[in-house]
């Protein structure tokens, strides 16, 4: 396995990716069309954001994007995992990778905006609740998180 820079032409695999992956939380047809333009990982995006994959052989397992805010701070926006993948550990391998990455970069501090149901796994991976969201679904609301680095 080995994590590697995302291509322009990966955002349409990337964006099948984050479909099957949220689905795996059992949300629905109708909500995740709902989030279809939320999800999606355009080529654009991709261009102006920092997003790296997860491969085996040609395989993609899982990704992770993020922003830059500031010169200190960086927004996590994107880990999703293939279904098949999850809780065998490549979302750790991703987070790991993210946080490395990050800190060897100068970065001080990092946030995100989680599901709910992966709330539990950043916290076990070092990030802390600080509030929370209203989700586009009524009275559901994201943990928003930081790490300090």
């Amino acid at each position: 396995m080995k994590i590697v820079k995302v291509k322009e032409n990966d955002s349409i695999l990337l964006t099948q990716l984050t479909i099957r992956s949220k689905d795996y939380w059992n949300y629905g047809e109708e909500q995740i069309a709902k989030w279809e333009e939320n999800l999606k990982i355009s080529s654009k995006y991709i261009n102006e954001n920092h997003v790296f994959k997860l491969i085996e052989t040609d395989t993609i397992i899982g990704f992770y994007a993020f922003e830059i805010i500031n010169e200190e701070q960086v927004k996590l926006n994107f880990l999703f995992i293939e279904p098949e993948f999850i809780g065998k550990g490549h979302g750790k391998i991703l987070l790991n990778d993210f946080i490395h990455r990050i800190k060897n970069n100068g970065f001080k501090k990092a946030f995100l905006d989680a599901d709910p149901n992966a709330e539990k796994f950043y916290k076990r991976n070092g990030f802390k609740s600080i509030g929370k969201i209203e989700s586009s679904i009524k009275n559901r609301f994201l943990p928003i998180m930081e790490m300090e680095l």
